[in-house]
């Protein structure tokens, strides 16, 4: 099975870099958005492209769990691939780069994915408002993942899964639980525990909160708060976030957000590692599965002792999918 998983990663890695599942925008309506003739347009072929070289990995690797030979199954792809460049005060050559890829296995009941990607966590909640460091103000848990995930338990309310694979060279496991209270079209609390353990780092846990309130119908005001453990590390790493999400319409979002992170009960007690102020502005343009994204924010990071550090980040974001 590693060597499987093993060949499948090198084969994905030839033909294309990807990640990432729900879109924060509404659906598009296409018969709204242009369309030049796909016989002139090159961003037509790039797509079809890529999504056809991920859809033949994945049907390849689903193959080998088919009981029956002569038995047609069709694995439901799901990448994306962001790429950035996010200049501060200070520090100009910030480039960055995101990708994720989920195969979902129908061989094996759809209860199985296959998930690469260099994010060591798939919180989508956080995912939509922080797409780089100008929100989460962290890049040492940006490594290489690969994993396979089992799926325990999905329903409207909980969802339970877990899974094993290697991140940053380290093997891991790690189970999730997801709990969902709506209560009402305006109050959404989501509440996500996991514990995990790493061969080189020992035992984590961490914990997820969130609370969303829909005050209008394209309006609303979120606050998440995350803590993490270690046996890597002393004491504990926490993250503070409040945003007000605006839908303009079915092409354009914008988000307001405030960010606080930092660390608790370790050698140095009490401290606060970065304040962030950002408003994000996102599109989609010329196809659907395209999407562009501008991000004025200001930093108060401790390892420049708080120093006022303004910067931009500008983003292009591309979804590929097949099933």
């Amino acid at each position: 099975m590693l060597k499987k998983l093993l060949l499948l990663s090198l084969l994905i890695s030839a033909n294309c870099l990807a990640s990432e599942e729900e879109q924060s925008l509404a659906p598009i309506d296409e018969t709204m958005i242009v369309h030049p003739d796909p016989a002139d347009d090159w961003l037509f072929g790039f797509h079809n492209s890529i999504s056809d070289s991920v859809f033949g990995s994945a049907k390849w690797f689903d193959s080998f769990f088919a009981i029956d030979e002569e038995e047609e199954t069709t694995p439901n792809t799901l990448a994306r691939i962001r790429l950035g460049y996010e200049p501060r005060a200070r520090d100009w050559q910030v480039f960055t780069q995101k990708f994720r890829l989920r195969v979902k296995l129908p061989n094996l009941e759809n209860k199985v994915d296959i998930i690469f990607s260099d994010e060591d966590d798939d919180n989508n909640s956080e995912e939509q408002n922080n797409s780089g460091r100008a929100l989460t103000g962290d890049q040492n848990d940006d490594s290489f993942t690969a994993a396979i995930r089992l799926i325990n338990l999905d329903t409207i309310d909980d969802f339970v899964d877990s899974r094993i694979g290697i991140s940053g060279g380290d093997l891991f496991a790690k189970v999730r639980a997801k709990i969902q209270t709506d209560n009402s079209d305006r109050h959404l609390f989501k509440f996500q525990p996991s514990i995990f353990y790493y061969l080189d780092d020992g035992f984590g846990s961490r914990l997820f909160f969130e609370y969303d309130f829909n005050f209008a119908e394209k309006k609303q005001f979120r606050a998440n708060f995350s803590v993490k453990t270690s046996e890597a590390f002393e004491g504990t790493r926490w993250r503070n976030g409040y945003y007000y999400l605006h839908q303009l319409d079915r092409f354009r979002a914008s988000a307001l957000g405030v960010v606080i992170a930092g660390e608790d009960d370790g050698d140095r007690g009490f401290v606060v590692d970065n304040y962030t102020l950002s408003w994000r502005y996102r599109v989609n343009a010329y196809r659907r599965w395209l999407y562009f994204e501008v991000e004025p924010f200001v930093e108060w990071p401790e390892d420049v002792n708080y120093k006022t550090t303004p910067g931009i980040a500008l983003r292009v974001e591309g979804y590929f999918q097949a099933n």
